[in-house]
């Protein structure tokens, strides 16, 4: 909204909202990039709107921007299209003896781990109801109307997207054991263990390096397994929590990051591998500092 004079009253009274409208767009779809797209769709819309019109700006503006939401939603243009660039510094990497959040509730920037991956389940309806109505707070009618549903519809479905969630939220037990998962691995990577590296694969297990060559991708238990040192020479750091998944970040003697490992765990198995070793992209991520 660059360009605005100091003293136009709608110029300030949108940015009295914009770090809510923000926080509602980056929590509906889970991406800076597209939260910051959609809230500056919304200042044009109501630039173009007679203000006098308005007898609630703040719900006028909730209202915009969860309908532009659920259009991006609707037309896939959310996270999966993201850049990788765009992508990596949106991780969210929390050191596991330190406090995690649990609850997407802050309007910070921050977000709910386990949630976040469990939001990218749901319908886009389900989505923005879910967000809208248990982290910000906005009454079902006005949700409705943004769904095009009367009140009693939408709160069935925020309802029922709010099952989903708890259903999919992780048992502890389970992270634990993935966490065991993860841990025969770098400790079988370390020592060169190739059968036992195997046997804690998946058959067709994905290694992601994103490293200063470009990015590299081995698909396969023996491939990966055979490639497993990169891994363990990277993962001599601390056990961290990687958007909401098992990982490791280390840091150089100066205090940079080094590397940052993220894995998946399906059935016992590690499915995917991310290992990110590139510097300037570890540079652009808000990562822990060592302690």
């Amino acid at each position: 909204m660059s360009g605005t004079h100091p003293a136009d009253p709608i110029a300030d009274a949108f940015e009295a909202h914009r770090d809510r409208l923000r926080a509602v767009a980056h929590r509906v779809l889970g991406s800076h990039a597209d939260a910051e797209d959609v809230v500056q769709e919304a200042w044009l819309r109501l630039r173009r709107q007679d203000a006098g019109t308005i007898d609630n700006l703040g719900g006028w503006l909730t209202t915009v921007v969860g309908r532009i939401s659920l259009d991006v939603l609707r037309s896939g243009r959310t996270r999966p299209d993201v850049p990788l660039d765009d992508r990596l510094p949106e991780y969210t990497v929390t050191l596991d003896d330190a406090p995690a959040p649990e609850e997407l509730v802050a309007l910070g920037d921050s977000v709910g781990l386990a949630l976040l991956t469990v939001l990218d389940s749901l319908r886009p309806d389900e989505r923005l109801a879910f967000v809208l109505h248990d982290v910000f707070a906005v009454p079902h009618g006005e949700i409705g109307a943004i769904l095009g549903k009367s009140a009693d519809a939408t709160k069935m479905l925020t309802s029922r997207a709010r099952r989903k969630v708890r259903t999919a939220r992780q048992p502890e037990a389970t992270g634990r054991r993935e966490r065991e998962v993860v841990g025969a691995f770098l400790a079988a990577a370390r020592a060169g263990q190739f059968e036992q590296l195997l046997q804690v694969l998946h058959p067709e297990v994905e290694f992601t390096v994103h490293a200063p060559g470009g990015r590299f991708v081995t698909i396969g238990a023996t491939e990966v397994a055979a490639r497993a040192r990169v891994a363990g020479s990277a993962a001599r750091g601390r056990a961290a929590t990687v958007n909401g998944r098992p990982g490791v970040i280390s840091w150089n003697q100066d205090g940079t990051p080094a590397s940052l490992l993220a894995f998946t765990v399906a059935d016992g198995r590690i499915t995917a591998i991310t290992a990110v070793v590139d510097p300037p992209r570890l540079a652009l991520m808000d990562l822990p500092e060592p302690e």
